[in-house]
């Protein structure tokens, strides 16, 4: 018999409603199938961005009861939903606009050449293609702009993939009504509901992701959930791309020239940085690199300011909430740590902030200190004091693969333009996707030059799951070579019916024709 999945309030621990029923093999066989079904009706770059900006519009005039509904569920509040649902709404019309741009396509021509050296060159012409049916993991810590509605749905839907989305447990009646909006959407835009199915259940989603009609899979979770995953999808007898967002520490450096030019104004920022949303967004900043000495010293004391003002909150579930206390107390014990303020239990299923400190000799030494090198979701830091150059990277030199990296600099510093400061902005672009200057990681801005990814275990893949380039990952090239002009598709048309950027020859060309 089908497990019934229930809605939950974190604030109280108690059920709010039953929402439905895990979904067994067979319904998930449907679901697939169902979606693989509405490929065909995709093909078409219009109804694609009709699905998008209807599906945007219908979220923003359910906004009242979607945000309500999700802060019920979630306990994020209403400000926080209320920007996470513009933010979705945003991002869907964002990617309706790659769409009718059509630049995504890649079109590249090159005329037949007899000439050319060292060997004749073929009639070749290069465009993508949608991979199939994605599956999608919603994530815990945003019920709208990486779930159902989300950027993966969207850029999926954009490069004209019907999506299957696996709800996540912590917001199923959000999940519900969200996907209630997007099947709406399709058909209003002329598709089959089916473009967007839901299903519910652990076990469905490890169903998705080995179902022979699933071409492509995007997750954004834990490392041990999302790396079981990656595995399964590795290992089908036809391998997929599974593209995952799975863990980040997102490392910060202050500088001694930042700390002595702006302490007060770094630790406040900081505090409120890793305690925005309760600490559970995947940029939270988690091991800061504070340089020892006196103006380190204040910077902490800000710090432990700001931090002991910062309220209690409350976590998405109870089970994150158990695996934060007991890592922060884990972490607490160890060697050579400090709790300048305690992060822990604060009654009534909430939970306090807190910070470590630690010296960086202890953790430069190969399985020293590993622990406070992993990710603690949840409102905790670490800050580590070093001494000079050669103990902060030997820190650096242990991390894992990053979201972010941050370095705080002095204005002497970020002017200069060479030397030492440009030498730190090397090594932290090697362990993380985006380098920020004198800012917090927390916030991902939706913008055609984001990147939102980085080295494993941020990510499973070198993409990005926010900004244009996000649509990349549903999409494989096909190159059509000698094809009579009669069969080729209008993409690769010499007279460029549909209007679209390519580049022919060599040089780019923006057609004058209009889709």
């Amino acid at each position: 018999m089908a497990e019934p999945v229930w809605s939950v309030d974190p604030r109280t621990g108690k059920p709010r409603e039953r929402v439905a029923v895990e979904a067994t093999a067979e319904q998930v066989d449907d679901a697939v199938r169902a979606a693989a079904a509405a490929l065909p009706a995709l093909a078409e770059r219009s109804v694609r961005s009709r699905l998008l900006r209807g599906a945007a519009g219908l979220l923003e005039e359910a906004a009242a009861d979607v945000v309500a509904v999700a802060d019920a569920e979630t306990a994020l509040g209403t400000p926080r939903l209320t920007g996470e649902l513009a933010r979705t709404a945003f991002q869907l019309r964002a990617f309706a606009d790659v769409v009718d741009e059509g630049a995504f396509l890649d079109v590249t021509i090159d005329h037949a050449d007899p000439d050319a050296k060292p060997i004749p060159r073929p009639d070749l012409r290069r465009y993508k293609i949608p991979l199939g049916v994605v599956a999608v993991y919603s994530a815990s810590n945003f019920p709208l702009a990486f779930s159902v509605p989300g950027g993966d749905t969207a850029s999926a839907l954009a490069a004209g993939c019907p999506v299957v989305v696996k709800a996540h447990p912590d917001h199923p009646a959000t999940s519900e009504l969200c996907a209630g909006l997007l099947r709406r959407a399709a058909e209003e835009a002329g598709l089959p509901a089916d473009t967007v199915v839901l299903v519910h259940g652990f076990q469905a989603g490890v169903e998705l992701v080995r179902h022979p009609l699933v071409a492509a899979a995007g997750f954004t979770g834990s490392i041990p959930g999302g790396r079981a995953l990656y595995d399964a999808a590795a290992a089908r007898p036809r391998p997929i791309p599974f593209y995952g967002e799975l863990g980040s520490l997102n490392p910060v450096v202050v500088t001694p020239a930042a700390a002595a030019e702006r302490a007060e104004r770094i630790g406040t920022g900081l505090a409120a940085s890793f305690t925005l949303g309760n600490g559970q967004f995947c940029t939270k900043p988690g091991l800061v690199l504070t340089p020892s000495g006196p103006d380190g010293d204040r910077l902490v004391e800000a710090l432990t300011s700001a931090a002991s003002a910062a309220g209690p909150g409350v976590l998405l579930d109870s089970r994150m909430r158990d695996s934060f206390l007991k890592g922060a107390a884990a972490r607490a014990e160890l060697p050579g740590v400090t709790a300048p303020v305690e992060a822990g239990d604060a009654g009534e299923l909430s939970v306090r902030p807190g910070f470590l400190t630690v010296q960086a000799a202890d953790l430069a030494a190969e399985g020293a200190g590993d622990l406070l090198l992993e990710e603690c979701f949840g409102p905790l830091t670490v800050v580590v004091r070093y001494g000079g150059e050669a103990e902060r990277d030997a820190v650096l030199d242990r991390l894992p693969g990053n979201l972010t990296a941050t370095v705080h600099l002095s204005e002497r510093e970020a002017e200069a333009g060479d030397g030492p400061a440009a030498a730190l902005l090397g090594r932290l672009t090697a362990v993380a996707g985006r380098v920020l200057v004198n800012g917090w990681p927390t916030g991902v801005a939706v913008a055609p030059a984001q990147h939102h990814g980085g080295p494993y275990p941020a990510t499973t893949s070198t993409f990005t799951s926010v900004g244009a380039t996000a649509i990349e990952r549903w999409l494989r090239p096909v190159v059509h070579q000698d094809t009579p002009p009669a069969l080729l598709p209008p993409e690769l048309r010499d007279d460029n019916p549909l209007g679209l950027p390519r580049r022919v020859d060599g040089v780019a060309q923006v057609a004058a024709a209009s889709a």
